[in-house]
């Protein structure tokens, strides 16, 4: 595995990338930090590393930018189901953990909102896999792994004034 460090706005991030894909995007010090990291390999240099930053730019601009780098979350089965409705979220737009788990393919049937929370709070890509845009089902925010101030201001950077979100 290897990795970089970078700031944003919102503080110091790391991110780890395998076969020239992102698989982990963290801000330091966030609930369900990688553990490990002293057996990575720190390469700043990486081509992949470098549409990161390109495309993290932008997004802290306010731009919905696509295409994103090349993603490859690790996960169970249900983890990665659940990160791929979440990548299916539109940019600036909110959904609930009960509308996530209705929406779960056939396979993960019945799902419940606390089990699609679990899978969430463990999104291991954190803005790239929109994780913020997912709120309470009655609008509140609710667990986010690098913190409820965060998940605000993402949803702010996304539509400004928009979003009068519940403390």
């Amino acid at each position: 595995m290897i990795y970089t460090n970078l700031e944003s706005p919102l503080g110091a991030i790391i991110a780890s990338s395998e076969n020239d894909a992102i698989t982990g995007l963290w801000f330091v010090g966030q609930k369900y930090f990688p553990e490990g990291m002293d057996k990575w390999e720190y390469r700043p240099d990486r081509r992949v590393f470098k549409e990161l930053y390109r495309w993290l730019d932008d997004y802290f601009a306010g731009k919905n930018i696509l295409p994103m780098p090349k993603l490859a979350p690790k996960g169970t089965a249900f983890q990665k189901a659940v990160w791929n409705m979440l990548l299916k979220i539109p940019y600036g737009q909110l959904t609930t953990y009960g509308k996530i788990a209705e929406g779960m393919p056939k396979g993960f049937l019945p799902t419940s909102a606390r089990a699609v929370g679990g899978a969430v709070g463990h999104n291991p890509i954190s803005i790239l896999i929109p994780c913020h845009r997912v709120v309470g089902s009655n609008g509140s925010l609710t667990g986010y792994a690098g913190g409820l101030e965060r998940k605000r201001a993402l949803l702010n950077i996304e539509s400004p004034g928009r979003f009068l979100l519940p403390e």
